[in-house]
């Protein structure tokens, strides 16, 4: 196996999924371009920020490069993806996860009580995981190589929040299949991973406040790190091409590939928990 670390991006990287994703590439050497949209001081390492988590990266043995991007900018993408080329002259690894995700359609509401702005997954989520794939994919085509992931959750396939968090994780599964045609033959794969619910910072936090209440999630919930792990296995498995296209349930992979989560845990998947399962594409082709 080459020693030369990979380079990956990771957008919306400032915290939550995207952070523990861009952390665990970095226990892994690799080199990990980290954007979002929050940012502190260059010198500094305030939490929720991409220097926390470009710094974090390093910290786990990689090496964490924080840039500042607002995903619903296209000409701020390029120019990130033209960063990453006069520094590294490829990408092996996209992870797109920015999505703008706004606390009223968490509620428990009618989606025509909420703000309109909640659309915006739209744009940042689906859109913007459109646009950063077609600047990679240069960097990637060269070597006949790569893995593009877009984060998803069980949300594509039932309700869960309403149809502005559920409608961009089903398109994301889509996008997935779409492009794993494209990239068949230069031996790139695309795939969309569920991921299970999370035991982000902030989840921790509410949780410490209730346990006994809330406790019970620790029992099933997943770090994100656990994902990061995963995708850097199937980076590394030669028959990765076989699952391209697909949609894939996080704890699955990582039970396949013998990967445990924080504690020796083993998490649950959907399919486990609720019988709910991605859908399957279908064959056909029309051109």
């Amino acid at each position: 196996m080459s020693t030369t670390p990979l380079v990956a991006v990771v957008t919306g990287a400032s915290r939550g999924a995207g952070a523990g994703i861009a952390h665990a590439l970095g226990s892994h050497g690799a080199i990990v371009y980290v954007t979002g949209r929050s940012e502190s001081d260059p010198d500094a390492t305030t939490p929720d920020t991409i220097q926390h988590t470009a710094a974090k990266v390093t910290a786990a043995g990689g090496q964490g490069i924080a840039v500042r991007v607002d995903h619903g900018d296209d000409e701020q993408v390029r120019a990130l993806f033209a960063r990453v080329e006069r520094e590294q002259g490829r990408v092996d690894i996209l992870v797109n996860n920015a999505a703008v995700i706004r606390d009223e359609m968490m509620g428990r509401t009618k989606f025509w009580e909420e703000p309109l702005n909640v659309v915006d997954t739209l744009d940042v989520g689906v859109r913007s995981s459109y646009v950063a794939t077609v600047y990679a994919a240069p960097l990637m085509l060269p070597r006949r190589r790569g893995l593009v992931v877009f984060t998803s959750s069980s949300g594509a396939v039932h309700y869960a929040f309403g149809p502005a968090y559920g409608v961009p994780k089903a398109a994301v599964d889509k996008m997935a299949a779409d492009m794993a045609l494209d990239f068949k033959e230069f031996d790139i794969a695309t795939v969309s991973i569920w991921m299970g619910s999370l035991l982000t910072d902030r989840v921790r936090a509410i949780v410490a406040k209730n346990p006994d209440k809330l406790g019970y999630i620790l029992d099933t919930a997943e770090t994100p790190e656990l994902t990061g792990h995963v995708i850097a296995a199937l980076y590394n498995d030669p028959d990765v091409m076989a699952v391209s296209g697909q949609t894939l349930i996080g704890a699955e992979l990582a039970a396949e590939y013998g990967i445990k989560d924080e504690g020796d845990r083993q998490p649950p998947s959907y399919r486990e928990l609720f019988d709910v399962h991605p859908q399957q594409q279908q064959s056909h082709v029309m051109r």
